[in-house]
């Protein structure tokens, strides 16, 4: 579905009956259409200027993933979900409420949005409608959440509730990436160190021996090899790695490839128990979020498939969703599964024994995600004595490779 931008989008400001100066955007076919509109709200208008649409199809940001867009920032719409809760909240009617973060909110383009979900609801659609026309900026998991939150009179609680939501994923993620920067800025520098000097430092050090007549130790002989295949051909190097990386990343991109890659990250030793309670993780905060805002237990799973980010996985939920229409309880289908923890299926039970799932589920996510975040500061904190360590052994086995003819030289000289 594409951004409803057929319509011109005018800038303006405008005074209300009591004189107070207003700013605003909105959409009309031109600018008498714009101004005729504007009086119809009840402002006369005092200056209008046709703003640029396009700018908000920039703004592709989905909602609580890690793809973020050009302009509109996650924290912009955590921000923009918190605000409209707290004025639904105290009982400010949905479009005077959407006016108010059309006035607060700084990013052009996020305010073009909002202009646009406001002139959808004052026509008189839902903002479940409204919202699901911009499935680029709002998942399917805010839409949802948003239309059970409309059919329960509920709005303002639900909106609070994807406002939490959002901010504690964006918070973890943004631990994540920060415990894991300084780790791979240390491999990048560390490569970067090793490259130069085999392939521009050791050459003119081991050149020495270019003339010698006696037979080079083994260790000389493989670093002067190494040296000048990497001084000859590392721009072949680079090129190899690069298309590797590229067929790589194709590969995953295909169906095939992303469910054997998905398929490896659950099996492979050392990144198998953080793929699994990562996901678990994900799945039991997700589906907890859905369950606390209305959204009925199977249409939930059928939306938390697309958000646990593996195929193998994903088939797994799609699988129990037929099994619970059947009138089998999802305990007793991820009884004993390999991916799904056990700790995890129990606390699915009890919940569904004391009809309190979604309560069970969040208790087991806030685990899973401390364990999540412990295991990766643990992972990173061992990055950098093994970076040293293999540096180190590098470095030696230069040293040693130069040092040892000039041993055997001074031994042959007395």
């Amino acid at each position: 579905m594409a951004f409803p931008f057929s319509m011109p989008v005018y800038e303006f400001t405008a005074l209300n009956k009591a004189g107070k100066k207003l700013k605003g955007i909105i959409d009309a076919d031109s600018l008498s259409a714009a101004r005729q509109k504007i009086r119809g709200q009840g402002n006369y208008p005092v200056t209008i200027s046709e703003t640029s649409a396009r700018a908000a199809r920039a703004a592709k940001t989905p909602f609580f993933s890690m793809q973020l867009g050009k302009r509109v920032k996650p924290q912009d719409i955590h921000v923009a979900t918190r605000q409209l809760a707290t004025l639904l909240g105290a009982g400010i009617p949905l479009v005077p409420a959407l006016n108010g973060l059309i006035e607060q909110t700084t990013n052009r383009s996020f305010k073009t949005i909002l202009a646009q979900i406001k002139d959808t609801v004052n026509e008189g659609n839902s903002l479940t409608a409204a919202l699901s026309d911009h499935p680029d900026l709002f998942s399917r998991i805010y839409v949802n959440m948003v239309r059970a939150g409309e059919a329960s009179g509920s709005l303002d609680v639900v909106l609070e509730r994807l406002a939490e939501f959002g901010e504690n994923e964006h918070a973890l993620f943004a631990r994540i990436r920060a415990a894991m920067l300084y780790p791979l800025f240390m491999a990048v520098i560390s490569l970067a160190v090793l490259f130069l000097l085999i392939t521009f430092i050791v050459p003119s050090i081991t050149s020495v021996f270019a003339g010698s007549q006696q037979i080079l130790p083994l260790p000389t002989r493989m670093l002067i090899t190494a040296s000048s295949f990497f001084k000859q051909f590392w721009w072949a190097l680079l090129l190899i790695l690069g298309a590797a990386a590229i067929a790589t990343r194709w590969h995953i991109g295909t169906a095939t490839g992303k469910r054997r890659w998905d398929q490896i990250k659950l099996t492979l030793p050392g990144f198998r128990d953080l793929t699994i309670k990562t996901a678990s993780a994900r799945f039991g905060r997700t589906l907890a979020s859905l369950l606390q805002s209305g959204v009925p237990l199977i249409t939930a799973l059928h939306i938390v498939k697309n958000i646990v980010d593996n195929v193998v996985l994903a088939e797994l939920i799609e699988e129990a969703c037929g099994e619970l229409e059947k009138g089998k309880s999802l305990s007793n289908f991820l009884q004993g599964n390999l991916w799904f923890p056990p700790m995890l299926v129990q606390m699915i039970a009890v919940g569904e024994q004391s009809g309190s799932l979604d309560k069970m589920l969040a208790k087991a996510a806030d685990s899973y995600e401390k364990e999540v975040e412990s295991k990766i500061l643990a992972m990173t904190s061992m990055i950098e004595p093994v970076m040293i360590l293999s540096m180190g052994l590098v470095v030696s086995f230069i040293v040693i490779s130069i040092l040892l003819p000039i041993f055997e030289m001074n031994q042959l000289i007395r």
